[in-house]
């Protein structure tokens, strides 16, 4: 098994930064992969950015690149998102996931995880 911790969502006015943490704890070792979604009101989950926990390969959604960036502390079992240039569309609650099916690539969907997070609440203001 494999739990996974979020912290650092708050209030933040449109233009502002944030920057997301994820803790992972009990078998880290078998995780491929890390992504975190978001879910907005009345929408579905949706990709926000992955990471392949062994390349360091990335991806990130169209709507964040060049504001959202994933990394990871492979030491110290974390999952960060450093979320600039923030609009009131990214308002959500923020999910860190983990997969621990191989992949030589980057999981974009949320069927190719195993593990949430909780969630935390993100809400851009204009």
């Amino acid at each position: 098994q494999v739990q996974l911790v979020e912290s650092g969502g708050g209030l933040v006015q449109a233009g502002g930064s944030l920057r997301l943490s994820c803790a992972a704890s009990g078998r880290t070792g078998s995780m491929y992969h890390m992504g975190w979604f978001r879910q907005a009101p009345g929408k579905e989950r949706e990709f926000v950015a992955a990471i392949n926990w062994s390349s360091g390969s990335t991806g990130h959604a169209d709507s964040v690149k060049g504001r959202f960036t994933i990394s990871i502390d492979n030491a110290n079992n974390m999952e960060y998102l450093q979320m600039n240039s923030l609009k009131p569309e990214d308002t959500a609650i923020y999910y860190c996931a983990a997969s621990t099916r191989y992949y030589s690539g980057v999981y974009y969907l949320k069927d190719d995880y195993n593990y949430w997070g909780q969630g935390t609440q993100v809400t851009v203001s204009s």
